[in-house]
């Protein structure tokens, strides 16, 4: 829009700044009353009511039976995978993955944050007959996956004790992490490193490893991994197959726009 054409209705920007007010600060919070949701954004109460009417008509704004708390939904989600598919992450990363299959022969994946789970996006099966089974689109838990680990790792402990704050522990193996108290200084440790593992965590006689790939504003959007049956892995390779993680997985974060990978 020109500028004239902008100072022709400061009406309508006032809307649209009012509107994304209203969005941003329902996105810190799981769900919010209008009282204090007019506070944060300085609005009246019939101001804000009447914006939230109209979000909550077209879907974007959930509220919960009566209440007067408000909460986003994933309308927005849905909008923002569409602009992850317009940069196509999925096929920018095959290629990287089919690299590491090659030189590993073993399971790649490629996972992303889910709520409080994580679900594979991509993966390139094992050329050994021994393999782990996957699938793309299956959902497994943060707090016993490499990927997962290395996607709360980079949402600082705060953020990641919130996400999982109404987890079921569920303990898979007798590795798997008890609680959120133990698994966030393990989450400390992932972020220092560069990578996260799965040591028969999930499923016995697994391992995996895993090292975050960077959207261009620096935000962790995936986790890339390899995933070895015990009988294969070899704790001696281990800095060699992240060596090679971590090149993959600068390789694709340059190509969606992120420059300075850390690793």
């Amino acid at each position: 829009m020109a500028i004239a054409e902008v100072d022709r209705q400061p009406d309508s920007v006032s809307s649209v700044l009012k509107v994304f007010g209203i969005l941003q600060a329902l996105g810190k919070e799981r769900e919010i009353g209008i009282t204090e949701l007019s506070q944060r954004v300085m609005m009246s109460k019939s101001t804000v009511y009447r914006f939230l009417q109209t979000m909550k008509s077209l879907g974007y704004v959930a509220q919960e039976g009566e209440s007067e708390k408000y909460s986003l939904t994933l309308k927005l989600f849905e909008l923002g995978a569409k602009a992850l598919q317009n940069v196509d992450l999925i096929r920018i990363a095959d290629i990287q993955m089919r690299v590491l299959s090659n030189l590993t022969r073993e399971t790649i994946h490629l996972g992303a944050l889910d709520e409080d789970s994580i679900v594979y996006i991509h993966k390139i099966d094992s050329l050994y007959n021994l393999r782990m089974y996957s699938r793309v689109g299956r959902r497994n838990p943060l707090y016993s996956t490499a990927i997962g680990k290395v996607l709360l790792a980079w949402r600082g402990v705060t953020e990641a004790s919130d996400i999982l704050a109404d987890v079921i522990f569920t303990r898979s193996t007798s590795r798997t992490a008890a609680s959120r108290e133990a698994l966030l200084p393990e989450l400390e440790q992932v972020r220092a490193q560069g990578f996260g593992e799965d040591n028969e965590e999930q499923e016995e006689g697994l391992r995996c490893i895993a090292v975050p790939i960077f959207d261009r504003f620096g935000v962790v959007i995936a986790g890339l991994s390899i995933s070895f049956p015990t009988i294969r892995f070899s704790e001696e390779a281990k800095n060699d197959y992240v060596k090679m993680l971590h090149d993959a997985a600068r390789t694709i974060s340059r190509q969606i726009g992120y420059h300075d990978y850390p690793f």
